[in-house]
C-alpha cells in the first residue's frame, strides 16, 4: 500500500497529490512533468483521505497568506 505525499510543482507552485512510489507526476494546473525525487515535499500521508485532507488545509493557508488574487480589469461598482 502506497503512502501519499504533497509536493509543489518547481514551475507554477500548484500544490498536488502523488503516491510516494511514483517516480513523475504530472502537474494537473500547468501540465509539466516532475520529478518526485526532486520535488518540494510539504507534507506526507498514509491514506488517500489523509492526504487529501492535508491537501486541502495546506491550499487554504497558502491563500490566506498570500491573499485572493483576481486576474482581469474590473471597475468598481458604487
Amino acid at each position: 500500500m502506497p503512502n501519499y505525499a504533497v509536493i509543489v510543482c518547481h514551475k507554477c507552485g500548484g500544490y498536488l497529490l502523488a503516491k510516494t512510489d511514483q517516480k513523475t507526476r504530472t502537474c494537473p494546473y500547468c501540465g509539466s512533468k516532475i520529478l518526485l525525487e526532486k520535488a518540494g515535499k510539504v507534507a506526507s500521508a498514509k491514506t488517500a483521505n489523509e492526504a487529501s485532507a492535508l491537501l486541502r488545509k495546506i491550499k487554504e493557508k497558502a491563500k490566506s497568506r498570500q491573499g485572493l488574487v483576481v486576474k482581469g480589469n474590473f471597475k468598481e461598482s458604487h
